[in-house]
């Protein structure tokens, strides 16, 4: 089997012209997640008044999801795919998934699922990278975007087929095997040095223009551990000059802007934490527009400064 090769990254002359997209917010569907589970060491009596659990102890969250066009030509793009709809009755009923899925939101906007050129990926656990696959005629999974390649870090994408996480089921090989021939790997670099242990307020010491990598024209991925080691999270710049930035599981919902908000399920919760202080420090200084990416209300965010020594998210209009 072909192995997927590394992408290259581009290189832009100072008088080029960014490549600017339009872009549409893509609802594909509710997921609910043990609060417990989504809040780690943070205590029950406090996230429940932000985020109410059912009578199961789950939390109501989303699948957010991007789908841009070039300002020049017709070239589609997809950010993340949320969980699809190959799981059976059972576990549909675990995650309260509906009968949407990223399929219908596509289809919604106009777009055929043949039609897109690309998708990226924040990492491949199932809610985010399992409606890159689809159930196909004779009952296996297939891609679903069959014409697109699939954007992913390369240690995302290791970590992905060797089943390295918290969680015994969140990277489905029904996910994985049918896009090894769409794969694109992508090398960032990390915000620390491989093996150093920064301290809990430490920024990292190189700038984030030189570990972003252009994977696209005007579209830039960059690491972001802690919830997975090969998380990404994607910048680029709309229509309207905005710097829009897809968030992946540093800040899944608003309710986790505080410094000790990791989720059970992050590899490296310390790590989580180091990342969630550079990433809000940057997008106060870029002026970031925020795509939350399990956000079930407000997924459009602005990080400001809240004078106490931390960070605040502002709702931007939908």
């Amino acid at each position: 089997m072909k192995r997927p090769e590394p992408t290259t990254v581009s290189s832009r002359g100072s008088d080029a012209v960014e490549a600017r997209y339009s872009w549409r917010l893509l609802r594909a569907g509710p997921l609910w997640l043990d609060g417990g589970s989504m809040f780690g060491v943070v205590p029950r009596a406090i996230w429940s008044r932000k985020a109410p659990p059912d009578e199961q102890g789950r939390i109501e969250l989303a699948h957010n999801c991007l789908l841009l066009e070039s300002d020049v030509g017709t070239t589609r793009i997809l950010i993340e795919t949320g969980s699809g709809n190959k799981f059976d009755e059972k576990m549909r009923r675990q995650f309260g998934l509906s009968d949407r899925s990223i399929i219908d939101a596509v289809e919604e906007a106009g777009c055929a699922c043949n039609a897109i050129d690309h998708v990226i990926v924040s990492h491949l656990h199932f809610d985010h990278g399992g409606g890159l696959t689809r159930r196909g005629k004779s009952g296996g999974a297939v891609p679903t975007f069959s014409n697109a390649d699939v954007i992913v870090q390369r240690v995302e994408w290791e970590d992905a087929l060797a089943n390295r996480a918290v969680m015994t089921r969140t990277y489905l090989r029904e996910n994985l095997d049918p896009i090894r021939e769409h794969v694109r790997l992508v090398d960032s670099p990390p915000p620390f040095p491989a093996g150093y242990r920064p301290a809990r307020d430490e920024l990292p010491a190189s700038p984030l223009v030189s570990r972003e990598m252009e994977v696209l024209p005007g579209i830039r991925v960059f690491l972001v551990p802690g919830h997975t080691w090969g998380q990404q999270a994607i910048r680029f710049a709309d229509v309207r000059g905005q710097s829009i930035v897809f968030c992946p599981d540093v800040i899944p919902t608003i309710n986790h802007v505080g410094s000790a908000y990791n989720m059970g399920y992050d590899v490296e919760p310390y790590v989580d934490t180091i990342s969630r202080h550079w990433f809000l420090e940057a997008a106060v200084e870029g002026n970031w527009l925020l795509v939350l990416d399990h956000e079930p209300a407000h997924p459009l965010q602005r990080v400001r400064r809240d004078g106490k020594g931390w960070y605040e998210l502002i709702p931007e209009a939908m």
